[in-house]
């Protein structure tokens, strides 16, 4: 998995019998190939080379990852049943245009070079659903997650922040809430030329800008009813500097955007499951301890954990679904929640590159 922070890739080899990570790797991408994906989520020259480039770059990056797993377990290739691997999202459209979504991934090559079974473009046939293609690790969130008769919420705090509804009679729902990481992340690569505000230092520096705040949150995204899903297409440092009003010190936005990320979740809790009784946060952002006591503070009846705590370290999660719904693919189970994407029903996700 190799999410929309783009601060690397984490791969696990799970057991989907047991629902659980026997081992986990994790390494960041090369300053060359960050840059680049992170170029290619805007319109530039040459990029069907480009991005063709960076898929191959990214399928030998997977690659690394897969033969580490190996090697550590000392489990070998033909024990794996299939690799499931996401890409990078470089375009997310579902709403807009004909509809489509781009995760930048070779699969032929990934196949190719790890000799292993893989299952990829695992959002597309829901966007050709009629859906939109995200999130889709709820299903998962409910088969680790779920408990009968209580109410719990899972949050993933990556690029993107996206909610897991779990309601204790069964049904779940779910939904992107907004900028999580990215617009943070961004802000002090600029400024500080750092990759992303270690547990929020930087921002507790600053204050929060009211007025600032207000024009952030005035963007439709945040009000539109679910099913919903975002991206850098909207939320990128373009979008914060066209809001941004002159003399707000650096330190001040970093906090308005930390601020941003913590209310866009609360608010949404508040209006879809205000009687959730847990909230569950996984992804880079739960490592983040200002953004994580800034949600417990506008959430006081919810008791906020980790899924640390529930046995699933943070930068596990996402990876293990993705796991999780290639299994469902090779076992020809939908891995879709028509209630979460809005697609017009269940459907199998991914193309299979056989090994």
């Amino acid at each position: 998995m190799s999410g929309t922070s783009l601060d690397g890739i984490d791969g696990v080899l799970f057991d989907a019998a047991q629902l659980s990570v026997r081992e986990h790797v994790h390494a960041p991408f090369g300053p060359a190939l960050r840059d680049e994906l992170l170029a290619l989520n805007t319109p530039g020259s040459d990029e069907l080379h480009r991005a063709a480039l960076a898929a191959n770059a990214v399928a030998r990056s997977y690659a690394d990852i897969v033969a580490q797993l190996l090697e550590a377990t000392g489990t070998p290739r033909e024990h794996v049943r299939a690799l499931g691997a996401h890409g990078q999202t470089v375009r997310h459209r579902p709403g807009g245009f004909d509809g489509y979504t781009s995760q930048l991934l070779n699969g032929a090559l990934l196949a190719e070079q790890a000799r292993i079974d893989v299952v990829c473009d695992l959002r597309s046939r829901d966007v050709a659903a009629g859906g939109q293609g995200a999130p889709l690790v709820p299903a998962f969130h409910r088969a680790v997650f779920g408990r009968d008769g209580e109410d719990v919420a899972v949050l993933n705090l990556g690029g993107i922040s996206n909610l897991s509804l779990l309601f204790g009679e069964g049904r779940t729902t779910g939904f992107d809430c907004g900028p999580a990481n990215c617009l943070m992340d961004g802000w002090i690569a600029q400024h500080q030329g750092r990759a992303f505000d270690a547990d929020g230092a930087w921002a507790s520096t600053g204050r929060v800008s009211p007025a600032l705040l207000a024009t952030l949150l005035a963007e439709p995204f945040f009000a539109a009813a679910p099913p919903k899903s975002t991206g850098r297409d909207l939320f990128h440092l373009g979008w914060l500097q066209a809001r941004l009003p002159a003399g707000v010190p650096p330190e001040n936005v970093q906090a308005t955007l930390l601020e941003l990320s913590a209310r866009c979740v609360a608010d949404a809790l508040q209006a879809h499951m205000p009687q959730a009784a847990t909230l569950i946060a996984c992804g880079g952002g739960a490592l983040n301890g200002a953004l994580l006591r800034r949600l417990a503070s506008l959430l006081p009846g919810v008791r906020l954990q980790t899924s640390a705590e529930r046995g699933l370290p943070v930068d596990q999660v996402e990876a293990a679904a993705f796991a999780w719904l290639a299994h469902r693919f090779v076992e020809r189970l939908p891995g879709n929640l028509p209630a979460v994407t809005g697609a017009a029903g269940p459907r199998l996700l991914g193309a299979l590159y056989p090994a």
